[in-house]
């Protein structure tokens, strides 16, 4: 049987979509393809979910089955051996939660990164004192120091996707919440704050702020953030996290709803011009 992994690459995800697909049009059911392989047909369903690793040797049998040969067949396993290379962040895997390798796996290859936060400023615009602040008193911190900097190294390492030159629109509402809740001294909210003005006059980034006074809105509930992909084979996607995991939704319904609460928030929130001047005056403040 394939070999488990915390979360799987977009590659894998893309090929075990493509496998699936390539399964249907040659009109085999997943116990014929089990079959071939001599296998349960639930090692079909893992490896089309991306619940597991795709083999080669498993591939390299399914193939000429689903009619796929020749340089085509060829290319397929070469993209195979690609996807299963591990993602930089899998360096991290001593601190990396299984649930949230997905997250990261998923923020690598959006094009377009929605998030509403209620309670703090999101790990992507972070800066590195804010982030160890929360690290040291959440969950995370365990009084263990050591793995308390890996986290911070890896939420830095993450924020380079900002300014890569395929860098994903980063679309986020925060509430009001998130500027009056101190999270370490003074001087490391003035710095974090500085951060969210540099970042939002990025070309790809928006930032808006929920205020008090504009009351309830849809997203009154929970933290999201909602993903877009380039890639066909790969769905739009929400994440909603929670105290020690996080739901990750497909299903098309669930994800056009959490898209028309964030289309609503959008409207709801001060624009990203009013969001500055909230900022540079909160900023005064500190």
């Amino acid at each position: 049987m394939s070999e488990p992994r915390s979360a799987p690459t977009i590659g894998q995800l893309v090929l075990s979509k493509q496998l699936q697909g390539l399964r249907e049009r040659a009109g085999l059911s997943r116990d014929r393809a089990a079959k071939l392989l001599h296998v349960a047909p639930a090692t079909i369903r893992r490896m089309e979910m991306a619940e597991v690793a795709l083999k080669v040797p498993y591939v390299q049998l399914l193939l000429p089955a689903y009619g796929v040969t020749g340089d085509e067949g060829t290319a397929f396993l070469q993209l195979v051996d690609e996807a299963n290379k591990p993602g930089w962040w899998q360096r991290f895997h001593d601190v990396l939660p299984d649930w949230f390798g997905g997250h990261v796996s998923l923020e690598e290859a959006a094009k377009t990164i929605r998030c509403y936060e209620p309670h703090f400023v999101p790990g992507l615009l972070q800066t590195e004192d804010y982030a160890r602040a929360i690290l040291t008193y959440g969950e995370v911190g365990r009084n263990d120091p050591a793995r308390i900097e890996r986290h911070v190294a890896l939420r830095l390492e993450r924020q380079s996707l900002l300014t890569r030159p395929d860098a994903p629109v980063f679309w986020v509402v925060m509430d009001e919440t998130v500027l009056h809740r101190p999270v370490g001294s003074s001087a490391v909210m003035r710095a974090q704050i500085d951060r969210l003005l540099a970042a939002a006059e990025l070309p790809n980034v928006t930032l808006q702020i929920a205020e008090f006074a504009a009351g309830h809105h849809p997203g009154t509930y929970s933290p999201f953030v909602l993903f877009r992909f380039a890639i066909p084979e790969l769905p739009d996607m929400v994440i909603v996290e929670y105290l020690t995991g996080a739901l990750y939704i497909d299903n098309t319904g669930e994800v056009a709803e959490h898209m028309e609460a964030m289309d609503r928030m959008v409207a709801h929130a001060e624009s990203a011009r009013r969001t500055k001047q909230i900022l540079a005056d909160f900023r005064k403040e500190l």
